[in-house]
């Protein structure tokens, strides 16, 4: 995603170290990398990232990792995308050589903060990102080190927040996306990763029901995208920024509460896969930087013609209902989609770490009903 970005001093690695203190909970850093030539990134790069910072974490931390890849709670970290003056050639993001581009990480509890602090002393020299390899230049603290108490007991100095959606956000609901940033959704997105990882909990169905009735939406400046984000499928989301506030007779308690959780937002982002650059999250009306809608077509097409074929193939099964048929209808289109758009066989199977025939088997399986517009794949497999 595009974003305006400006490190007011050059990076090196390992001098932000004095100012992180030990037992910090919270952290958020921005490496520095550029590109040695120029590279057109395909729409799917985020697992990439994702896919490099696990190893990086497997490296020095075997248990660790696991716990990351495997872990059913709340993921204790997040990943942007790659930020910067990004161009386009042939409806694909184009990452120009010799120019400083940003990418964000943050953790969420103590374990992978420790884990940072250690990474930051001895960075790699690139972020081997496949096809692209990104020279890490250096990198600087972009969220302090805090505790999530430092956050629950810091003074209330206002009952008006503002917040942005740097990169696409979205909610599930009901089995839907829902990209509006309404304050229920918003702060359970909070919540979870509150309780999950501060040992400070909050009653959840009391609170989501007093901010119900209470927090509300002063302005806004919103846009829907289409964007692609995991192994497969689309997700359409919203960008842009939103004020909120509160009345000033709310119980001291909760608006401490409330507080604590928009200031959480940076750490843990907004709504779902947020691990794979979706919800990025900043404090403060930032209207001047937000993406530019136009390096976002190459991404929103292929999210646009995977939503298209999905219900094609959705509507071609001659039973319809469950959650097999519109899993197996979201693969199908997700490997024709990205097929049409020119990656290879091979790059969509380890993308989706699938084997290289069932993937081949899919294609040939998707193309044929797109073809025939009447294929029934009611006994497919899922792998």
């Amino acid at each position: 995603m595009l974003t305006k970005l400006s490190f007011s001093e050059p990076p090196v690695a390992g001098a932000e170290n004095s100012k992180w203190p030990a037992g910090s909970e919270l952290v958020g850093i921005a490496l520095e990398v550029q590109a040695p030539q120029p590279y057109l990134l395909d729409p799917h790069y985020a697992k990439g990232l994702h896919a490099w910072f696990l190893g990086e974490v497997q490296q020095m931390d075997p248990q660790l990792s696991a716990y990351l890849h495997d872990g059913e709670s709340e993921k204790p970290f997040t990943l942007s995308r790659l930020m910067g003056p990004f161009r386009e050639q042939g409806g694909r993001l184009l990452i120009p050589p010799q120019i400083p581009f940003r990418w964000s990480i943050t953790a969420l509890n103590p374990q992978v903060v420790e884990w940072l602090r250690e990474w930051c002393r001895r960075l790699p020299p690139w972020l081997e990102l496949r096809g692209s390899p990104l020279q890490i230049l250096g990198w600087k603290v972009s969220a302090p080190p805090r505790t999530y108490r430092q956050l629950l007991e810091q003074p209330l100095v206002r009952r008006s927040w503002s917040l942005s959606f740097v990169s696409p956000t979205s909610f599930r609901h009901r089995g839907h996306h829902l990209p509006l940033p309404v304050p229920r959704n918003l702060f359970h997105s909070y919540l979870r990763r509150w309780n999950d990882f501060s040992g400070l909990p909050i009653e959840v169905e009391p609170f989501l029901d007093w901010v119900d009735g209470e927090v509300i939406i002063q302005r806004h400046r919103l846009e829907s995208v289409k964007t692609t984000a995991g192994r497969q499928g689309s997700v359409t989301g919203f960008i842009g920024c939103v004020q909120l506030a509160v009345s000033s007779r709310a119980p001291e308690l909760l608006q401490q509460q409330l507080q604590a959780l928009i200031h959480l937002a940076p750490y843990c982002g907004t709504g779902h896969k947020t691990p794979f650059g979706l919800g990025q999250t900043r404090l403060g009306w930032l209207a001047e930087e937000l993406p530019a809608t136009p390096v976002l077509c190459r991404e929103e097409q292929l999210a646009r013609r995977i939503e298209e074929l999905s219900a094609l193939f959705l509507s071609q099964r001659q039973r319809q209902g469950g959650s097999r048929a519109e899993k197996t209808a979201q693969l199908w289109a997700t490997i024709l989609a990205r097929r049409e758009g020119g990656e290879s066989l091979q790059q969509i199977a380890a993308d989706l770490e699938m084997p290289y025939e069932t993937v081949k088997t899919y294609a040939k399986l998707a193309r044929r009903s797109l073809q025939s517009g009447s294929q029934d794949y009611s006994s497919s497999s899922l792998p």
